[in-house]
């Protein structure tokens, strides 16, 4: 048994495993890379291209399509945290040309065969993939609206970034055609995470790649990762390869210096524009898994938001959460004053903010629709909380109301305690 209590025997059948795809010629090269109690094993194999004399290394860069997008929704979740952005508001207030949509009556169907869409797209619509439009998991161009995005250029095969225009007017664009389905009834890939691409930009003030660099990338020291790759670097940046699914042969893609990735991008692409290394994406890594807990790292401060389970038990609102990851202190409010119209809804989200565990709680009020009290004095959590073993230093953030949600009635408020 090695250190960090790997085994060496699964050490070595996995870069047998490994090492058995470039042998068959699937792949020209790779890195894998496992991480355990905070020792790291990294493994290179192969080379940077087929033919290639250059050889993998552990911090070849690579094209990592898809897996941009949990680090989209790390970004939003940030500006959600700061209530830049509320994940049940509509999208309208910063992405006004998506208001008043229209919905094929069929997903087959003509462009101008619409209804009007039964409510707007909002911010959890985006992260969760059902705003209603996306990647059509049918032959090219059999259907109109694919013929459409196709013709719109708006990105619906594999990452071809300089094909993009730049994101206002691959939105304008986008906003000409109808949605798919009514938003959050169905689940269709890709587009979501382009959209709450520029969703970011404009909620936090800065283009998209700066709001990643300076947020995320350089806080945890990700000094590879990006929308392209600067001549510099080139030499480490692996060559991409596409597969013919018919004969398992590949053929050429996209090369490491005059490639679709040698040069900034007009758009950068939410869903599937970023370069990283195996390391860059350990830090992520880390950073879902509670693993970088460092106060001073802004991006720690978002763990990780969970859907609790809440129950209710005689006015009692208990944190529920399942797994090792929420292994934490349990906030039991008994005491919630029933007073005043309000009663607790229960807690809708457990995450880590560096050494802080946050708890959100929402109240709706009994008094009808447009009556609140903006007094957080009306609900005694701080006493609740403080009376509690585990919980010696209780903040309360106050009363913020969640606007543009389904029921105006809610107020939330978040809680925190000193871990």
């Amino acid at each position: 048994m090695s250190a960090g209590g790997f085994s060496n025997d699964g050490l070595a059948r996995l870069h047998e495993r490994m090492q058995g795809y470039v042998e068959r010629g699937e792949l020209p090269g790779l890195v894998s890379l496992v991480s355990r109690h905070g020792h790291t094993r990294a493994d290179a194999i192969g080379s940077l291209a087929m033919g290639d004399d250059a050889p993998m290394r552990r911090d070849t860069i690579f094209r990592i399509s898809s897996v941009t997008k949990p680090i989209t929704a790390i970004a939003a979740m940030i500006l959600v945290e700061e209530n830049k952005l509320r994940l049940d508001e509509s999208v309208d207030r910063l992405l006004l040309e998506l208001a008043n949509r229209r919905v094929l009556s069929r997903f087959d169907a003509e462009l101008d065969d619409t209804v009007p869409a039964k409510r707007a797209i909002t911010v959890r619509d985006l992260l969760t993939f059902r705003m209603g439009f996306g990647i059509v998991m049918l032959p090219p161009d059999s259907t109109p609206i694919q013929r459409a995005v196709s013709a719109l250029a708006l990105g619906q095969g594999p990452p071809n970034p300089q094909h993009f225009p730049p994101p206002d007017e691959w939105l304008r664009r986008l906003a000409t055609l109808p949605l798919i389905h009514q938003p959050g009834e169905q689940w269709m890939y890709n587009t979501g995470a382009d959209v709450l691409g520029v969703l970011i930009a404009r909620a936090s003030g800065q283009s998209f790649p700066d709001f990643l660099r300076d947020r995320i990338f350089e806080p945890l020291g990700m000094q590879d990762t990006g929308f392209f790759v600067p001549p510099h670097k080139q030499r480490r940046f692996a060559t991409q390869y596409s597969t013919d699914f018919h004969t398992h042969a590949l053929s050429f893609f996209d090369g490491p210096a005059d490639g679709q990735w040698s040069t900034p991008p007009a758009f950068a692409s939410g869903a599937a524009g970023l370069v990283s290394t195996a390391d860059d994406l350990l830090a992520v890594a880390k950073l879902m898994l509670g693993a970088e807990k460092s106060q001073t790292n802004p991006v720690a401060r978002i763990h990780r938001a969970h859907d609790a389970r809440s129950s209710f038990e005689h006015g009692e609102a208990r944190l529920g959460a399942r797994g090792p990851l929420f292994r934490q202190p349990r906030l039991r409010l008994l005491h919630v004053r029933r007073h005043a119209g309000w009663r607790p809804l229960g807690f809708r989200r457990n995450f880590r903010l560096g050494r802080r565990l946050w708890h959100y709680l929402v109240l709706r009020s009994a008094r009808g629709y447009g009556q609140h009290s903006h007094d957080a004095g009306d609900v005694d959590l701080t006493h609740a909380a403080q009376r509690q073993p585990g919980f010696p230093h209780v903040h309360v953030s106050g009363d913020r109301r969640l606007t543009r949600t389904r029921d105006p009635r809610e107020h939330e408020y978040m809680l925190s305690s000193e871990l």
